[in-house]
């Protein structure tokens, strides 16, 4: 057991293997697909879960293993398995704990391949879903069923950054034996530990702060050791999700970051939302660093701080709203978060149009709202373009 329990010591430290026979400071790369026994007999009791070893990467590998160990230790959870992309993760997730007849509780705002996995594709095997507006608890209540088995949410919510009160649906779940699942990636462990107020799983896109670096995807699952066994053992061998061992040693590397960065993606964020909310030409912005915000409340309570992304609607129609992500140049055009670079994106035309307009509407996903992920340039070189967009559409 170590004797360190500070996170910025964890991101670097935790679940270190030393490579004793060379002495290794980083953490070695283990690229290879299988695993030589000393003999069949050895290869026989692994298979058999009589002797721990490993076998295949796609059941296990040590340099994808200290990444598991690391996110356990950052969500202050038993275990976690590590998989090739996020959506990997909350599919694998999902399909360990439903099987056919049984029904979801979902947020009516999440992001846009899980809003098709959730309404498309098990629906196709007979798992049924109620999307609710989770800051509403009495809606939660009421989609309550006799065959409801998981409640499943991402707080802060991707694209609108909604925030639901954890505390609440943690005991919720509790008191009716339901799994909950939470997508932490907005925040990171840095900044919310979802595992603090009863949540039973909790699930990383992996390609986006705990990376850092934009060359990666991949995904993270956090829970109880029996729970990712159970996890591992089924879907995720299965369905073959399982991460590379490259890509968990480039998350490795970039982990180890992860408090600085955060620090500095919040910051830039505080400062770009405050700058939009003054600015006339902006018509409501979306971020709970903000008094404004509904759940500024929350600050300093269930979240550390805001985090890097922050959404806005504009003053204006769809097309100028197009028309100001076009004129940005700082910026990029894309659809991920996370990075060094501050990336824009249209979430009705792209991350989020697996929604029909009305379902849209329903989750406040409006035709003019503009989602941007704050990166760790100078805030003033970042407000600065910001700046000369709004002119050019005024």
């Amino acid at each position: 057991m170590s004797s360190y329990n500070h996170f910025e010591t964890l991101v670097i430290h935790a679940g270190e293997n030393p490579d004793h026979q060379y002495g290794c400071l980083s953490t070695p790369l283990y690229q290879t697909s299988t695993f030589v026994f000393d003999s069949a007999q050895q290869g026989g009791r692994r298979f058999a879960g009589e002797e721990q070893g490993y076998i295949y990467t796609r059941l296990g590998n040590p340099t994808t293993r200290q990444l598991e160990e690391r996110l356990a230790a950052l969500e202050g959870m038993e275990d976690a398995a590590a998989t090739a992309t996020g959506m990997g993760a909350v599919a694998a997730t999902l399909m360990a704990n439903l099987r056919s007849g049984d029904h979801i509780i979902a947020a009516n705002a999440v992001y846009g391949c899980t809003y098709s996995l959730l309404t498309e594709q098990f629906a196709r095997y007979g798992i049924t879903t109620t999307l609710v507006d989770m800051s509403d608890h009495q809606a939660i209540e009421d989609a309550l069923q006799e065959n409801t088995k998981v409640i499943f949410l991402e707080t802060p919510v991707n694209p609108n950054l909604v925030v639901f009160d954890l505390d609440w649906i943690g005991r919720f779940a509790k008191n009716n034996q339901l799994i909950s699942v939470v997508d932490n990636t907005f925040l990171t462990p840095y900044l919310q530990r979802p595992k603090d107020f009863g949540i039973d799983l909790v699930i990383h896109s992996a390609t986006k702060y705990l990376n850092g670096h934009g060359d990666v995807v991949a995904g993270i699952i956090c829970g109880s050791a029996a729970q990712i066994e159970n996890i591992k053992m089924t879907t995720l061998k299965d369905m073959g999700a399982t991460i590379s061992p490259h890509d968990a040693w480039l998350i490795l590397r970039g982990i180890k970051t992860l408090a600085i960065r955060m620090d500095r993606h919040c910051s830039n964020a505080q400062q770009i939302a405050e700058f939009l909310e003054q600015d006339s030409r902006v018509a409501r912005v979306f971020y709970p660093g903000l008094p404004s915000h509904s759940a500024y409340h929350h600050i300093g309570k269930q979240m550390k701080a805001a985090g890097g992304v922050l959404a806005f609607e504009l003053e204006g129609s769809f097309e100028q709203s197009l028309a100001f992500i076009n004129t940005l140049s700082l910026f990029k055009i894309a659809v991920s978060l996370g990075d060094a670079e501050s990336l824009v994106q249209h979430p009705a035309s792209m991350t989020h149009s697996p929604y029909s307009p009305e379902a849209r509407a329903k989750a406040g996903i409006s035709d003019n709202l503009i989602r941007i992920s704050v990166g760790l340039e100078h805030v003033e070189d970042l407000i600065s373009d910001l700046k000369i967009a709004l002119k050019e559409i005024s």
